[in-house]
């Protein structure tokens, strides 16, 4: 959680990194609802304390955001098999901190996966380190995000809203931003984005974000989750991962008083552990929680 200057990174890892990133190709996909969808969406919302971890999972595919810290590793890898996941279709690491990335390496030597992303950007820590040795020994490859392309997991389909500019001050802004589809149900997700990457998400896609669930950006921060941004989501839920009791004092006050004065139900990890939503074809949401 700690704010790290970008600009301060070592060649060296620099060098290790780019040499495993392989540019995306995008799969764009014409969407119609009225076309038949297969079973139901199910988003596991996994309490990982202070960090986070979701799992997204459609007709037998599954994608994971983020992995936790490094002591969730065998939390991560046990959830995923009580799943029954042996195979992800995509991992997500939204950005190089420690509570994003920690099991990372873990469900790499685990699983097989079929694509990794991750920004452009490293990071000089023993966390990073292992995540890329561990893409090394699986002899993968690491997709940079192009914002707009879009991909299928199932019959759902998810799209790169950010990061939109190749150079940041905060480490947190380089966080991949996702918007998931399925049918009429809509869910974003922040990674640790902060008020630079939402204003730039408002520039290009304000007209195109709204959706029903957020997941809310930086463990509910006051860095995030702008006025502005979030009137432009207009979500039902929000979703925010936290640590019991947290140092940080997340999340702040000023946002949970920002999502209820818009009437928007908060469902927190720190408060009600694991949270999983369930959306079906005919449009139906719901969710669960286990403590």
């Amino acid at each position: 959680m700690k704010r790290q200057h970008s600009k301060i990174l070592i060649s060296f890892l620099a060098l290790i990194f780019f040499s495993f990133v392989a540019v995306g190709c995008s799969i764009k996909i014409d969407t119609r609802l009225d076309e038949e969808l297969s079973g139901e969406l199910k988003v596991h919302f996994i309490d990982v304390g202070q960090a986070d971890a979701i799992l997204i999972e459609q007709d037998q595919q599954y994608m994971l955001i983020d992995a936790g810290n490094n002591n969730d590793s065998d939390l991560i890898v046990n959830y995923l098999k009580e799943q029954n996941v042996e195979k992800l279709q995509y991992l997500i690491g939204t950005h190089p901190h420690e509570d994003h990335i920690g099991g990372a390496d873990a469900v790499i030597n685990n699983f097989d996966i079929d694509q990794i992303f991750m920004p452009q950007v490293v990071n000089n820590t023993k966390t990073f380190k292992d995540v890329i040795a561990a893409i090394k020994d699986k002899k993968l490859t690491i997709t940079t995000p192009n914002v707009g392309d879009s991909y299928k997991l199932g019959d759902a389909e998810w799209t790169i809203l950010a990061p939109n500019s190749k150079e940041y001050e905060e480490l947190n802004d380089y966080s991949i931003v996702v918007r998931l589809v399925f049918g009429n149900n809509s869910f974003i997700f922040m990674g640790d984005a902060e008020a630079k990457s939402e204003d730039e998400i408002l520039e290009y896609y304000e007209n195109e974000i709204a959706s029903d669930v957020l997941k809310v950006g930086h463990h509910g921060s006051s860095s995030s989750t702008s006025e502005e941004f979030l009137e432009a989501v207009n979500p039902r839920y929000a979703v925010i991962s936290a640590g019991k009791d947290n140092q940080y004092g997340h999340p702040h006050d000023e946002i949970i008083a920002r999502l209820e004065e818009k009437n928007i139900e908060i469902l927190r990890t720190d408060e009600s552990g694991t949270i999983i939503f369930s959306a079906d074809a005919d449009g139906n949401l719901k969710y669960e929680m286990e403590y």
